[in-house]
C-alpha cells in the first residue's frame, strides 16, 4: 500500500488522495527553529514502500529545503521509491535565456528536484516552449489535464458560451477545453513588456457577439493580461465574461477584483484558494489507481 506525506498546506489534498487511491496518509512534522532553520521528522514507517509527497509549489523558494530534507529522509527510511505530487509546478516560465546571463531556472529547478525524486506528478505545467516536461526533466514524469473538468463545467453552466483566451499560450489549453466543450474558441495577442506590464491587442470577434465569453488561462498571478482582457471584451458590447483559471496565485485583491468585474472567477485546488471550485484530487487519483503514474524505474 503506498503512502502519502503532506508538506505543510498541502494536508487536506494529501488526505483525498490517500483515500481515494486506497492508500495510507503518513505522519510528517515540518516546522522552524527560532533561527529560521527547518526541522523534518518522518514519523510513519515507510522501509520498502512507495512514497507520495504532496506539496503544491505556488510560493517554491521558502519550501524547496523541507522538501528536499523531508524526500532524502524518507529515502534514508528506506523508501523503495519517492515520488513528488505538485499540482502547481513552479519555474516554468523562464524556459530560454532571452539575455545574457539570465539563468536557466526551468531547468536549475529539475536538476534540484530531480536529486531526491525518483518520479513527478503534477496538473498542466506551463509549458509554453517545450513540448512535455521530458524536455525538462529527466526523470518519469506523469500530467494531469484540467480540460475535461472545464468542458463539462461550461457546457452546464455557460448559455452559448465562447472559450478566449487572453494570450497566444493559453491557446493550448483555450483549444482543447473548448473542443472537448463543443464549443467556438478564439485568443488575444499579447505583448509583455515586464514582469507586471503587459499589452493585449483584440481579434476579431465580431463572429461570436451574442455569446457568453468564458475567459480561460492557465495562470493567474498579478491578474493583469486578464484584467485587459475582461475590459476590452465588456467595451466592445460582450456580456460579462466568465473568468477560469487553473492555478490561482494571485493575491486575494486581484482575486476580489476578477469576481467583481466577471460573471464568476472560478479556479482549481491545485494552489489552495478561496475560489477553487474544480478539485484535482479525483484526477490525480485516477492516475495513480490506473497505474499511469507508476513504471518499473519508478520501482527502481
Amino acid at each position: 500500500m503506498a503512502i502519502f506525506f503532506a508538506m505543510p498546506g498541502n494536508e487536506g489534498l494529501a488526505r483525498d488522495l490517500a483515500e481515494l487511491a486506497s492508500g495510507e496518509l503518513g505522519e510528517l512534522e515540518v516546522r522552524r527553529f527560532p533561527d529560521g532553520e527547518t526541522y523534518v521528522r518522518v514519523k510513519s514507517d515507510v522501509c520498502r514502500r512507495d512514497v507520495y509527497l504532496v506539496c503544491t509549489l505556488a510560493r517554491p523558494d521558502p519550501q524547496f529545503l523541507g522538501l528536499s530534507y523531508a524526500a532524502a529522509e524518507l529515502s534514508q527510511l528506506g523508501a523503495k521509491s519517492v515520488a513528488l505530487i505538485a499540482p502547481y509546478l513552479s519555474y516554468m516560465r523562464q524556459d530560454r535565456i532571452f539575455h545574457p546571463g539570465e539563468a536557466l531556472t526551468s531547468r536549475i529547478f529539475a536538476l534540484l528536484l530531480q536529486q531526491h525524486f525518483q518520479r513527478l506528478i503534477t496538473v498542466d505545467p506551463h509549458l509554453h516552449r517545450h513540448a512535455s516536461l521530458d524536455e525538462v526533466y529527466d526523470i518519469p514524469s506523469s500530467v494531469v489535464q484540467i480540460a475535461p473538468l472545464f468542458a463539462a463545467w461550461i457546457a452546464a453552466n455557460v448559455h452559448d458560451p465562447v472559450v478566449i483566451g487572453p494570450d497566444e499560450e493559453s491557446a493550448q489549453w483555450v483549444e482543447r477545453i473548448a473542443t472537448t466543450a463543443g464549443v467556438p474558441w478564439m485568443v488575444f495577442r499579447k505583448q509583455r513588456q515586464g514582469d507586471r506590464r503587459v499589452q493585449i491587442t483584440q481579434s476579431d470577434f465580431t463572429a461570436h457577439h451574442g455569446r457568453t465569453p468564458v475567459l480561460v488561462d492557465d495562470i493567474v498571478s498579478s491578474g493583469t493580461t486578464m484584467k485587459q482582457a475582461l475590459r476590452i471584451l465588456r467595451n466592445d458590447g460582450f456580456e460579462a465574461p466568465y473568468c477560469l483559471a487553473i492555478h490561482s496565485l494571485c493575491t486575494a485583491g486581484i482575486a476580489r477584483y476578477l469576481r467583481d468585474n466577471s460573471a464568476g472567477f472560478l479556479t482549481s485546488n491545485t494552489v489552495p484558494n478561496s475560489d477553487a471550485v474544480f478539485d484535482v484530487a479525483p484526477l490525480i487519483a485516477d492516475m495513480l489507481v490506473s497505474g499511469a503514474a507508476l513504471s518499473s524505474s519508478f520501482a527502481a
